[in-house]
Protein backbone atom coordinates (compact mmCIF):
# COMPACT_ATOMS: atom_id res chain seq x y z
CA UNK A 1 0.00 0.00 0.00
CA UNK A 2 1.73 3.12 -0.89
CA UNK A 3 0.80 6.31 1.07
CA UNK A 4 1.82 10.09 0.71
CA UNK A 5 3.08 12.55 3.78
CA UNK A 6 3.01 15.85 3.52
CA UNK A 7 5.19 18.09 6.23
CA UNK A 8 5.49 21.51 7.24
CA UNK A 9 8.81 22.77 7.84
CA UNK A 10 10.22 25.79 9.58
CA UNK A 11 12.05 28.08 12.70
CA UNK A 12 15.89 26.39 13.06
CA UNK A 13 15.15 23.58 11.55
CA UNK A 14 15.42 25.63 8.19
CA UNK A 15 19.17 24.58 8.69
CA UNK A 16 18.90 20.42 8.54
CA UNK A 17 19.39 19.16 5.06
CA UNK A 18 17.69 16.87 3.36
CA UNK A 19 20.04 13.93 3.87
CA UNK A 20 19.44 14.86 7.72
CA UNK A 21 15.95 15.15 7.20
CA UNK A 22 15.28 11.41 5.50
CA UNK A 23 17.46 10.29 8.30
CA UNK A 24 14.84 12.01 10.76
CA UNK A 25 11.65 10.77 9.78
CA UNK A 26 13.00 7.14 9.19
CA UNK A 27 13.43 7.36 13.06
CA UNK A 28 9.85 9.02 13.45
CA UNK A 29 8.56 6.28 10.94
CA UNK A 30 9.57 4.15 13.66
CA UNK A 31 9.13 5.60 16.65
CA UNK A 32 5.61 6.04 15.63
CA UNK A 33 4.80 2.07 15.35
CA UNK A 34 3.72 3.12 11.01
CA UNK A 35 4.08 -0.26 9.66
CA UNK A 36 6.46 0.79 6.97
CA UNK A 37 7.54 -2.13 4.40
CA UNK A 38 11.40 -2.68 4.18
CA UNK A 39 13.51 -3.46 1.09
CA UNK A 40 14.41 -7.10 0.18
CA UNK A 41 18.22 -8.27 0.21
CA UNK A 42 21.08 -8.49 2.69
CA UNK A 43 20.91 -4.69 3.52
CA UNK A 44 16.96 -3.58 4.01
CA UNK A 45 16.25 -0.55 4.20
CA UNK A 46 12.18 1.30 4.51
CA UNK A 47 10.75 1.48 1.34
CA UNK A 48 10.78 5.84 1.30
CA UNK A 49 11.46 8.19 -1.84
CA UNK A 50 11.11 12.26 -1.16
CA UNK A 51 9.38 14.43 -3.84
CA UNK A 52 11.70 17.41 -4.19
CA UNK A 53 14.57 18.20 -2.05
CA UNK A 54 14.44 21.74 0.34
CA UNK A 55 17.65 23.62 0.55
CA UNK A 56 18.95 24.86 3.52
CA UNK A 57 17.71 28.22 5.21
CA UNK A 58 14.35 27.59 3.45
CA UNK A 59 11.02 26.61 4.87
CA UNK A 60 7.97 25.16 3.66
CA UNK A 61 4.34 24.57 3.91
CA UNK A 62 4.40 21.95 1.00
CA UNK A 63 7.03 19.14 1.78
CA UNK A 64 6.63 15.71 0.79
CA UNK A 65 7.45 12.33 1.07
CA UNK A 66 6.55 8.65 -0.26
CA UNK A 67 6.18 5.05 1.83
CA UNK A 68 4.99 1.93 1.73
CA UNK A 69 3.48 -0.08 3.99
CA UNK A 70 1.78 -3.43 4.97
CA UNK A 71 -0.81 -2.15 6.78
CA UNK A 72 -2.20 1.42 8.08
CA UNK A 73 -3.87 3.09 10.69
CA UNK A 74 -6.40 5.94 9.55
CA UNK A 75 -5.00 8.96 8.76
CA UNK A 76 -6.16 10.95 11.20
CA UNK A 77 -4.31 8.44 13.80
CA UNK A 78 -1.40 8.06 11.59
CA UNK A 79 -0.63 12.00 11.72
CA UNK A 80 -1.34 11.68 15.38
CA UNK A 81 1.15 9.28 16.04
CA UNK A 82 3.74 10.78 14.19
CA UNK A 83 3.32 14.23 15.33
CA UNK A 84 4.11 12.92 18.81
CA UNK A 85 7.30 12.45 18.00
CA UNK A 86 7.88 15.93 16.18
CA UNK A 87 10.48 18.05 17.47
CA UNK A 88 9.55 21.88 17.14
CA UNK A 89 9.61 23.24 13.19
CA UNK A 90 8.40 20.05 11.76
CA UNK A 91 4.70 18.84 11.54
CA UNK A 92 3.14 16.72 9.70
CA UNK A 93 0.12 17.59 7.87
CA UNK A 94 -1.46 15.28 5.14
CA UNK A 95 -1.81 11.64 5.45
CA UNK A 96 -3.09 10.12 2.48
CA UNK A 97 -3.44 6.37 0.34
CA UNK A 98 -2.33 6.11 -3.15
CA UNK A 99 -3.70 4.29 -5.92
CA UNK A 100 -1.75 0.81 -6.28
CA UNK A 101 -0.18 2.58 -10.05
CA UNK A 102 0.69 5.69 -8.50
CA UNK A 103 4.28 6.96 -9.59
CA UNK A 104 6.69 8.43 -6.88
CA UNK A 105 6.31 12.10 -5.81
CA UNK A 106 10.13 12.62 -7.10
CA UNK A 107 9.03 11.17 -10.49
CA UNK A 108 5.76 13.27 -10.71
CA UNK A 109 7.15 16.94 -9.22
CA UNK A 110 6.75 19.65 -12.11
CA UNK A 111 6.27 22.90 -10.58
CA UNK A 112 6.49 24.70 -6.99
CA UNK A 113 5.20 28.13 -5.59
CA UNK A 114 7.14 30.37 -3.21
CA UNK A 115 7.33 33.15 -1.28
CA UNK A 116 10.82 35.59 -1.14
CA UNK A 117 10.81 38.04 1.76
CA UNK A 118 12.95 40.23 3.22
CA UNK A 119 14.38 39.23 6.41
CA UNK A 120 14.31 41.48 9.80
CA UNK A 121 17.03 44.39 9.35
CA UNK A 122 16.59 44.16 5.84
CA UNK A 123 14.90 46.37 3.37
CA UNK A 124 13.61 46.10 -0.01
CA UNK A 125 14.76 48.89 -2.35
CA UNK A 126 11.88 49.74 -3.85
CA UNK A 127 8.04 50.04 -2.82
CA UNK A 128 5.61 47.08 -3.64
CA UNK A 129 4.11 49.75 -6.53
CA UNK A 130 7.67 50.87 -7.41
CA UNK A 131 8.35 46.89 -8.31
CA UNK A 132 5.45 45.79 -10.09
CA UNK A 133 6.30 48.40 -12.56
CA UNK A 134 9.67 47.25 -12.58
CA UNK A 135 8.31 43.46 -12.97
CA UNK A 136 5.94 44.54 -15.69
CA UNK A 137 8.24 46.06 -17.49
CA UNK A 138 11.24 43.64 -17.24
CA UNK A 139 9.48 40.60 -17.19
CA UNK A 140 5.77 40.43 -18.00
CA UNK A 141 5.69 42.99 -21.24
CA UNK A 142 9.03 41.48 -23.34
CA UNK A 143 8.45 38.39 -25.11
CA UNK A 144 11.69 37.02 -23.26
CA UNK A 145 13.44 37.28 -20.02
CA UNK A 146 17.16 35.42 -21.32
CA UNK A 147 19.70 34.73 -18.91
CA UNK A 148 22.49 32.68 -18.20
CA UNK A 149 22.08 29.95 -15.87
CA UNK A 150 25.43 28.63 -14.45
CA UNK A 151 26.25 25.32 -13.24
CA UNK A 152 28.94 23.56 -11.70
CA UNK A 153 30.03 22.14 -14.96
CA UNK A 154 28.33 24.21 -17.49
CA UNK A 155 26.69 27.76 -17.99
CA UNK A 156 24.09 27.88 -20.77
CA UNK A 157 21.71 31.16 -22.16
CA UNK A 158 18.13 29.83 -21.41
CA UNK A 159 14.43 32.06 -21.26
CA UNK A 160 13.33 32.37 -17.70
CA UNK A 161 9.60 33.17 -19.32
CA UNK A 162 8.24 29.88 -20.32
CA UNK A 163 9.89 28.30 -17.26
CA UNK A 164 8.61 31.05 -14.78
CA UNK A 165 4.61 30.60 -14.40
CA UNK A 166 3.69 33.52 -11.92
CA UNK A 167 5.31 36.20 -10.58
CA UNK A 168 3.63 38.71 -8.29
CA UNK A 169 4.42 41.19 -6.01
CA UNK A 170 2.19 40.90 -2.66
CA UNK A 171 2.65 42.98 1.11
CA UNK A 172 2.38 46.61 1.18
CA UNK A 173 5.04 49.66 0.20
CA UNK A 174 6.75 49.10 3.12
CA UNK A 175 6.85 45.35 3.20
CA UNK A 176 7.06 43.90 -0.46
CA UNK A 177 7.24 40.05 -0.92
CA UNK A 178 7.62 37.73 -3.99
CA UNK A 179 5.04 35.04 -4.87
CA UNK A 180 6.60 33.06 -7.82
CA UNK A 181 5.28 29.99 -9.06
CA UNK A 182 8.40 27.93 -11.05
CA UNK A 183 9.37 24.76 -13.03
CA UNK A 184 10.59 22.49 -10.90
CA UNK A 185 11.98 18.98 -11.51
CA UNK A 186 14.38 16.99 -13.07
CA UNK A 187 14.11 18.55 -16.67
CA UNK A 188 13.73 22.36 -15.59
CA UNK A 189 14.46 22.74 -12.39
CA UNK A 190 14.34 26.64 -11.52
CA UNK A 191 15.36 27.86 -8.56
CA UNK A 192 12.86 31.31 -7.31
CA UNK A 193 15.99 33.38 -5.77
CA UNK A 194 17.43 33.14 -9.76
CA UNK A 195 14.40 34.00 -10.93
CA UNK A 196 14.38 37.43 -8.06
CA UNK A 197 18.05 38.11 -8.78
CA UNK A 198 18.13 38.20 -12.72
CA UNK A 199 15.48 41.04 -12.12
CA UNK A 200 17.40 42.64 -9.65
CA UNK A 201 20.59 42.32 -12.35
CA UNK A 202 18.08 43.99 -14.91
CA UNK A 203 17.72 47.03 -12.33
CA UNK A 204 21.85 47.48 -11.74
CA UNK A 205 21.06 46.11 -8.54
CA UNK A 206 22.91 43.77 -6.16
CA UNK A 207 20.96 40.45 -5.05
CA UNK A 208 22.13 39.82 -1.40
CA UNK A 209 20.99 35.78 -1.06
CA UNK A 210 21.44 36.98 2.88
CA UNK A 211 18.32 39.35 2.81
CA UNK A 212 15.47 36.99 1.70
CA UNK A 213 13.80 34.06 2.98
CA UNK A 214 12.65 31.46 0.78
CA UNK A 215 9.47 30.17 1.43
CA UNK A 216 7.98 26.78 -0.27
CA UNK A 217 4.24 27.13 -0.10
CA UNK A 218 3.58 23.63 -2.59
CA UNK A 219 4.45 21.13 -4.77
CA UNK A 220 2.67 20.27 -7.86
CA UNK A 221 2.68 17.32 -10.08
CA UNK A 222 1.08 17.95 -13.55
CA UNK A 223 -1.88 16.03 -14.98
CA UNK A 224 -4.64 16.45 -18.05
CA UNK A 225 -2.19 20.07 -18.28
CA UNK A 226 -3.42 21.14 -14.95
CA UNK A 227 -1.19 21.86 -11.58
CA UNK A 228 -2.21 19.64 -9.23
CA UNK A 229 -1.10 19.44 -5.30
CA UNK A 230 0.65 16.19 -4.41
CA UNK A 231 -2.05 15.36 -1.73
CA UNK A 232 -4.40 15.65 -3.65
CA UNK A 233 -3.38 12.77 -5.93
CA UNK A 234 -4.33 10.35 -3.28
CA UNK A 235 -7.70 10.34 -0.41
CA UNK A 236 -7.74 10.18 3.34
CA UNK A 237 -8.19 7.03 5.04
Amino acid sequence: MKIRIKFRKWGVMKFIGHLDMMRYFQKAIRRANIDIRYSEGYSPHQIMSFAAPLGVGITSDGEYFDIEVNETLSSKEALERLNRTMVDGVEAVSYVKLPDNAKTAMSLVAAADYRLSYKEGFKSPYTKSQWQEIIRKYFLEPDSFNIIKKTKKSEREIDLKPLVYALEVEGDDENPSFFLQVSTGSTDNIKPELALSSVYEKCGLSYDENAIQIHRLEVYAREDNKLVALDAMGEEI
